[in-house]
């Protein structure tokens, strides 16, 4: 997205004149704008700069260091596959490359169709059941390569 249309643009306003009081204001101006529009459109950074009186580098280095943020609009659902030990040890990785493999899309990406975005984090605290995933806010333990597919194929549609 190359441009923020009219409500992005008057968003990227509000948030930037509520929250530019704050030390540091810069983090939670980027979690606000997610947090409405979905993404941080780079078109923003421009918007934020002037805003915040920082450099667009400034802006533009702390978007793309942190994973967190999204320069384009998140699929549908968000799947988050666990990377922490104990799933690590029941054979996450496989399950990881699979899920790359059957959405054809890495981590931070969303499938061209845009359905889902895929996004790695390191503890769902279901260290029981691993390797766990969440598609959206729900929770899977116990996810095989099988499973995976089953489970993108109940969401495809939702």
């Amino acid at each position: 997205m190359d441009s923020v249309d009219s409500i992005g643009t008057e968003t990227i306003g509000r948030i930037v004149a509520r929250l530019r009081g704050l030390p540091g204001a810069l983090l939670p101006v980027l979690h606000a704008i997610q947090a409405e529009l979905g993404f941080v459109p780079p078109a923003a950074v421009p918007l934020i700069a002037e805003g915040l009186n920082l450099s667009r580098a400034d802006v533009h280095g702390v978007i793309s260091f942190y994973h967190y943020f999204r320069d384009a609009p998140p699929g549908r659902h968000t799947i988050r596959l666990c990377r922490a030990e104990a799933c690590q040890a029941m054979n996450q990785r496989a399950l990881e490359a699979h899920a790359k493999e059957r959405l054809g899309i890495d981590f931070h990406q969303t499938t061209a169709n845009g359905t889902f975005s895929l996004e790695p984090v390191y503890c769902l605290g279901n260290c029981a059941c691993s390797p766990a995933m969440m598609v959206d806010h729900e929770l899977y333990g116990r996810v095989t390569r099988d499973r995976f597919d089953e489970i993108v194929v109940a969401w495809e549609d939702r």
